[in-house]
């Protein structure tokens, strides 16, 4: 009997089956995809989708930096968006297009570069712009709703669908888009600004971060979404977490020293391990606070 992954469509860009996932997150943990498709482009990718059996499973991800691969690897296709076709920015005015496998960081280095402000906020967020238009990412007060115009991306069957900001109906990490878009490409529009002074504000964001978040660790970016009235941080930090390593899962893993809500793979923690830490921390967090903390890093896969 043939199985899905025998008859799957010919592609221009890389399909790997059985591929490994942990490599392609930053906390470098994580079972394999039943198959991994890298498209060259927007087209090979709607060829695929179009091609593929419905009732395969379709996850995409992107850099991987909010990201947390579960041990039993991931069931159907995932897809990755990466390579110089999804990381095309460019300037025309005060209006930004870029693709969805582009760095947030590149785009607001290239906002500055064009004497753009309102997208300095991106140098902060260690993610790419597929997973910003998802989750509405944000940090130091700006987020994606601020300055987003539009997007466009692939639904299940490989069919373009564009959307408004309106259709996003952001709030708070959150977007109530159609589920299942495969983002290609971001319009966004920011204001005019002295290039240099765009920059200027940018080293401050990128300086700022390097002080108080562990940049250089396997880690997986903010933990938790802040609950209304606090942070969590905070939360963490005072239930007694900065820094201890998880009972059960030992020297597995545990919360960054120099900050609280970030979960750090200080050697050879499996996703069990980081998982796990996270869950004991919010029951914690609950029974000492009555607060629940909400995960903001997306775990996916089999246990």
């Amino acid at each position: 009997m043939t199985t899905w992954t025998e008859a799957l469509p010919d592609v221009r860009g890389k399909l790997l089956l059985n591929e490994p996932l942990g490599p392609y997150t930053w906390f470098r943990v994580g079972g394999a995809a039943d198959a991994l498709f890298i498209p060259a482009d927007a087209d090979d990718l709607a060829d695929f989708l179009k091609a593929l059996p419905e009732d395969v499973p379709v996850t995409a991800i992107g850099v991987g930096s909010n990201l947390i691969v579960r041990d039993g690897g991931v069931e159907g296709v995932v897809i990755r968006l990466a390579g110089r076709a999804w990381g095309q920015v460019t300037t025309d005015g005060v209006t930004v297009t870029a693709g969805a496998g582009a760095l947030d960081s590149m785009v607001a280095r290239a906002s500055a570069k064009a004497g753009i402000a309102g997208l300095e906020f991106y140098a902060g967020i260690p993610g790419s712009i597929g997973g910003a238009l998802t989750m509405n990412a944000g940090c130091y007060g700006s987020e994606t709703k601020d300055v987003l115009v539009s997007a466009w991306g692939l639904n299940r069957k490989g069919e373009r669908v564009e959307l408004a900001l309106a259709d996003f109906g952001y709030t708070y990490r959150h977007s109530n888009a159609p589920a299942g878009i495969i983002w290609i490409e971001a319009t966004y529009r920011g204001t005019p600004d002295a290039p240099e002074a765009v920059a200027a504000r940018i080293s401050e964001i990128t300086e700022r971060r390097e002080k108080t978040q562990p940049i250089r660790e396997k880690t997986g970016g903010s933990t938790f979404k802040n609950p209304d009235g606090h942070s969590s941080w905070k939360l963490v930090d005072d239930a007694g977490w900065r820094g201890k390593l998880h009972a059960v899962t030992g020297g597995g893993a545990k919360f960054s020293e120099l900050h609280s809500n970030f979960m750090i793979n200080p050697g050879e923690a499996t996703a069990a391990d980081i998982e796990g830490l996270g869950e004991a921390v919010r029951a914690d967090v609950l029974e000492k606070t009555g607060v629940q903390l909400n995960w903001e890093i997306k775990r996916i896969g089999r246990p």
